[in-house]
């Protein structure tokens, strides 16, 4: 039978909020008579979260569960469930209920005027000071690889086109970002604005320096904008160092003096000095980038999955 919708959700540590997460579900996409698909990845968070998505799965053959080998992270995950599901159309979201279901219909409807891909942008951030200021590092790192336009549509709410998966199907670095990746498929990008919950149970998976490090590992991984700056500000500060030769060569030739002080020459000294070795420190981040994708380390591994009669399968790691 085919299947019209598969949402794909990473779990990492949401044992208890799961059976709220599946009710309220299943409320929202029943009526809208549509053949769906649950799948539910779990990202090795540490808690029972794998044994609740097994019992749910015996519940509802409609969800299929996927634990991954380790801690991957949250692209990582997503991608396993893009590429294992079967639906038309991907909806993803969060696990911690923050993005409510009861939103789905309504990315849908605008996934039906003709785009590839809708964002559900909350109305308002309820996340702390410092992890909205993380997310807005992470969005200006993105529109280096996306257009400002497109970045500042961005959230892990999401509806889009099954199909855009095959622009990125020979995707195999363990560097994952979605959204980066959904711009090779379309530039047919549309938002719209949606309820953002407070998280009632535990505590984010993303902090201020987990998202700061996923901004830096997101730029030099899908974009050549770190590379791009190195050249402008090397030309800019050879710009200077001739201005500041002409100078001093001017300043000899009018007034038979050369420039006094070797505070002036160490600090010039100083300034083109730090500019080359945070050259070097962009270059040096490409090359090691290189190197690990030439070793082919895969974005994630499945250790186990749910089968449709309710009882789980163990099966050896699959890399991807």
């Amino acid at each position: 039978m085919s299947v019209n919708l598969s949402l794909v959700i990473p779990v990492f540590r949401s044992q208890a909020v799961l059976p709220e997460l599946h009710r309220r579900l299943i409320a929202v996409l029943e009526p809208l008579e549509l053949s769906f698909e649950i799948l539910l990845v779990e990202d090795c968070g540490g808690d029972d979260s794998w044994g609740v998505i097994q019992d749910l799965a015996m519940q509802d053959n409609r969800i299929r569960g996927l634990r991954l080998g380790r801690n991957y992270g949250q692209h990582n995950a997503l991608l396993c469930g893009i590429r294992a599901a079967k639906g038309e159309v991907i909806v993803t979201i969060d696990d911690d209920l923050q993005n409510p279901p009861e939103e789905v219909p309504k990315l849908l409807g605008k996934l039906a005027e003709g785009f590839d891909v809708v964002y559900g942008s909350p109305q308002n951030e309820t996340h702390g000071f410092f992890r909205n200021q993380a997310s807005r590092i992470t969005k200006l790192a993105l529109e280096g690889s996306m257009g400002v336009e497109t970045a500042s549509m961005v959230s892990p709410f999401r509806v889009f086109r099954t199909r855009l998966r095959e622009a990125f199907v020979a995707h195999h670095s363990s560097s994952v970002n979605i959204d980066v990746l959904l711009t090779w498929g379309t530039s047919r990008f549309s938002s719209v604005k949606v309820r953002q919950d407070e998280r009632t149970v535990g505590d984010s998976g993303y902090g201020l320096k987990k998202l700061i490090k996923h901004a830096i590992n997101m730029l030099t991984g899908f974009s050549v904008l770190p590379l791009q700056i190195a050249s402008l500000l090397g030309i800019a500060f050879g710009s200077m160092g001739f201005f500041i030769l002409a100078y001093v060569v001017g300043r000899y030739l009018i007034e038979g003096s050369a420039v006094q002080g070797f505070p002036f020459l160490a600090s010039i000294i100083a300034i083109f000095s730090g500019v080359q070795l945070f050259s070097l420190g962009i270059i040096g981040e490409y090359l090691a980038r290189m190197y690990f994708r030439s070793m082919a380390l895969p974005p994630y591994t499945i250790r186990e999955q749910t089968l449709k009669i309710g009882k789980p399968s163990k099966s050896h790691d699959q890399p991807h």
